[in-house]
């Protein structure tokens, strides 16, 4: 059993200062870090201050801190019961209940399928405490063994007093990835929006995915396909282009929906049908253009012809599916699509947001009637992308694919997004997720994005973090979770500081956020993989691989004291591929397009020579691990930095993806990018505008653009797919 993190020693400091940290340890906010250089660093006072501060504590006087810290210690023992209970599926759990010392009470636990069952109160309390000069004892209530996974409910009463709790039986492991170990799978993974084919509308869609996994998993039986998060960005456009900072992460982009596959498309006018095609043959020539990607004249040209489609009377069963998807959505979908409404008038900043503070405000409830068909309107949007994921699934599987479609899940939301408005009281506002300094950012990493606040969400049962990862796997065979260490802790940057570098990390209760996700994960039948590269505590992988949630492994970065790791090595559960959409594809890295890119935008902490020299010898230690293993021959010797062409290029990359089918990774990634031979890097950390970041088609070494309707005759193509295939 790896190590878990011990509760923080208190410190008995009488100062403010001591008693700030103290209200920290308790909190879980940690008092220092790691440095870029591996030095500890102090967190300082006032960040500690800010982001307690955040947590709704009062830190402003000594006494505030006092107060603060015996409130935190006293605030359990004031609860009949938690507000919410995770435990794992055969493993010993219990509850506690906290009531008058010589009380009982009578406790039910609620089945999530109807059913009942009474507890037994145990003879002896835990313990006992004076809290606000009455006793309290706590009593442990042990749990009945077998309890099936699933949300259930725990409800206590004793007197006048009753008292509920969310109880969530988890898996104690995450079975789903466990037939990959004899027979693992191999896949694509794409950036979606930059994957079109002939009948595109400049953007690739979800159609063109389900072309996309039919030819990968037909004829190359591929596993698999995993894609960039589709999470919804702005309702109308402009839309931000990454796909990592959207407004929210539980609903998708309409962007991404084939207006000819919806069915009411058929009973448009004939002058609607005549301006739909016209509006299509307009953006087929940005299909085959190697220019920037425009999302906005994409979704601008199909919102005007969807709304034509959304008018058209449905059939009563179409009605009716449209009802119950509706319904089965709830009133989380009927926020979201009140905030699409609004967003779709106000500007952000616009005053009239002061007033619709959220979905129930009063300003909100007294523009609902003048919005309700917009309201409809987003609701159909959703349904139709929901109707179009459940195809593409069916697609890939009926195409032999084992998993299918690998949703992305991203770390935050947008701050002024839809997610921030209506789940505000389960996020954390005043606060920004971010990075620490590391060796490649020393400045560290803000990303603007609110984080969930820990007390709260238990407090609200993690209904949202729950509905969001359900949603998402809905039709899907498996999950990406962007930065997994994120549900253990999370960087917080307090708003107005100096830099990135002066926050703090706030930890999670990581047993709830992780059995959760794989219960959702477990119901779903799907496949949970954490990206779990970076800066973290050593017992973190372990504990991920003790839950059945697969690792990832970068073959560039996969380094020990003596060099590249050796492929038998690699973590059997883990997704590994050659390279990461926040590296040039393979092709460009050869060519150290990292670099010179970095160079040119000035994010270099050290002289281009030195940088040039330093990724030469890192890239040249890697080929000479292939040459040891016949994958390449003594004669390419010196190919790195630029210095290989044409089949040289494909040579290598071949043959890297050669060194991971030596790997006993139960998962293999192949970017559609090597596999067509692009250079460009989709995504340049640590910039903005000055890069067209997530705005790169897919290209081949020539910069032409590569459609997918020619995937079938790409030689390059056919053959890593080909190899892989072979390998697996």
């Amino acid at each position: 059993m790896s190590e878990k993190p011990k509760a923080p020693s208190a410190r008995p400091d009488p100062d403010a200062a001591g008693l700030l940290r103290q209200l920290a340890d308790f909190h879980k906010v940690a008092t220092t870090f790691t440095g870029w250089d591996g030095s500890e660093q102090q967190v300082s006072d006032s960040t500690l201050r800010s982001v307690l501060s955040a947590l709704g504590l009062a830190v402003e006087s000594e006494q505030d801190l006092e107060r603060s810290l015996a409130e935190s210690k006293a605030a359990a023992w004031k609860r009949t019961l938690p507000p919410t209970a995770v435990v794992r599926r055969g493993k010993p759990g219990s509850v506690p209940v906290h009531l008058p010392p010589g009380s009982t009470a009578k406790l039910t636990l609620r089945l999530e399928d109807g059913s009942e069952q009474e507890l037994a109160w145990p003879e002896q309390p835990e313990e006992e405490r004076e809290i606000d000069g009455s006793a309290v004892a706590r009593t442990l209530v042990p749990l009945p063994e077998g309890l099936e996974l699933g949300w259930h409910r725990l409800e206590a009463a004793s007197g006048g007093i009753s008292a509920s709790a969310v109880l969530v039986v988890t898996p104690d492991r995450l079975d789903t990835a466990d037939k990959l170990e004899t027979d693992r799978a191999w896949g694509v993974q794409a950036q979606l929006y930059s994957v079109r084919s002939s009948r595109s509308w400049g953007i690739g869609d979800l159609t063109d995915l389900a072309d996309l996994a039919a030819v990968a998993g037909t004829d190359y039986d591929a596993g698999f396909v995993l894609i960039n998060p589709l999470h919804a960005a702005e309702p109308v456009p402009p839309i931000e282009p990454s796909p990592y900072l959207p407004t929210t992460r539980r609903f998708f982009n309409p962007l991404y929906i084939r207006v000819e596959a919806v069915p009411e498309y058929a009973y448009l006018t004939d002058g609607q049908r005549q301006a739909a095609e016209e509006a299509a043959r307009s953006l087929y020539p940005a299909n085959t253009s190697a220019a920037e990607l425009d999302r906005n004249a994409s979704y601008a040209a199909k919102l005007r012809v969807l709304q034509d489609v959304y008018q058209v009377e449905r059939s009563p069963s179409r009605q009716k599916q449209f009802d119950a998807f509706k319904a089965d959505a709830g009133q989380g979908l009927e926020n979201f699509a009140r905030w699409c409404a609004l967003a779709e008038e106000l500007a952000p900043g616009a005053p009239e947001w002061a007033e619709a503070t959220g979905p129930d405000s009063d300003y909100v409830i007294r523009q609902l009637p003048r919005l309700q068909e917009r309201i409809d309107f987003y609701k159909w949007l959703q349904w139709i992308c929901d109707e179009q994921l459940e195809g593409v699934q069916l697609a890939a599987k009926k195409a032999g694919m084992g998993i299918g479609v690998i949703h992305d899940l991203a770390v935050g939301v947008h701050p002024s997004g839809a997610d921030a408005w209506m789940l505000r009281d389960v996020l954390t506002s005043g606060i920004s997720v971010g990075a620490p300094p590391d060796m490649f950012n020393q400045r560290g990493q803000d990303w603007s994005q609110p984080p969930w606040h820990p007390g709260r969400l238990a407090d609200s049962g993690y209904a949202a973090y729950r509905d969001m990862i359900r949603t998402i796997l809905r039709h899907a065979g498996g999950i990406r979770v962007d930065h997994i260490l994120g549900l253990f802790r999370l960087w917080w940057i307090p708003q107005g500081a100096g830099s990135p570098g002066e926050g703090a990390y706030v930890y999670y209760d990581h047993e709830a956020m992780i059995g959760i996700l794989a219960l959702e994960a477990q119901r779903a039948g799907a496949v949970v993989i954490g990206e779990d590269l970076g800066v973290f505590e050593p017992w973190v992988q372990e504990y991920l691989g003790e839950r059945g949630v697969l690792g990832t492994s970068i073959l560039w970065f996969e380094q020990t004291e003596d060099g590249p790791r050796d492929p038998e090595e690699y973590r059997v559960g883990a997704l590994t591929s050659v390279n990461t959409h926040d590296l040039p594809p393979t092709a460009g890295y050869l060519a150290g397009e990292h670099v010179n890119l970095r160079e040119s935008l000035g994010l270099l902490n050290r002289p281009v020579e030195e940088e040039r020299k330093a990724d030469s010898e890192g890239q040249e230690a890697v080929l000479d691990a292939l040459r040891q293993r016949g994958l390449l021959p003594e004669s390419a010797s010196d190919q790195v930095a630029g210095q290989m062409h044409g089949e040289e290029v494909q040579q290598t990359v071949e043959a890297l993806h050669e060194f991971i089918l030596q790997t006993p990774s139960v998962l293999l990634g192949v970017a559609l990018a090597d596999l067509v031979g692009e250079k460009k890097t989709q995504n340049q950390p640590g910039t903005a505008d000055e890069y067209p970041n997530w705005r790169i088609p897919l290209c081949g070494p020539d910069g032409e653009a590569v459609l997918l309707d020619d995937l079938e005759q790409n030689e390059r193509f056919r053959s890593l797919a080909a190899l892989m295939q072979k390998g697996i």
